[in-house]
């Protein structure tokens, strides 16, 4: 692998903390006080880089953007913040309850290598 291929993986990873707290505010048309106060709140937790310097992911900054969106409505950060974790829960329990669903449906005739559309009788 050469260094251009792991540089590719990085930019295509959803969670690589290529972001800075100053263009990651910029991208979001936000202040850096903001990312702090949403990262007080537990909704982000930025990684720090070896200076010690929050760093942010394309995935962190997705939800950044809908709390941003929420306080831009008129509700506060920390309910925001609230808000977007529950949004995220409730996704989750959906996706999960789905594959729940389609286990218990079992497979059909037509997987169970029965011949279809034959009566017995």
């Amino acid at each position: 692998m050469t260094a251009d291929d792991s540089l590719g993986g990085r930019l295509d990873d959803d969670d690589y903390p290529a972001y800075t707290m100053g263009r990651a505010a910029e991208l979001l048309g936000t202040t850096p006080g903001f990312l702090r106060a949403i990262g007080e709140a537990r909704l982000i937790t930025p990684l720090r880089s070896e200076g010690g310097h929050r760093r942010y992911s394309r995935y962190q900054l997705r939800i950044a953007a809908r709390a941003r969106e929420l306080v831009d409505q008129g509700i506060q950060v920390e309910a925001a913040c609230r808000i977007v974790i529950l949004e995220d829960q409730l996704e989750e329990a959906q996706r999960i309850n789905a594959e729940f669903r389609r286990a218990a449906a079992g497979p059909r005739a037509g997987d169970r290598g029965e011949p279809r559309g034959e009566g017995a009788g």
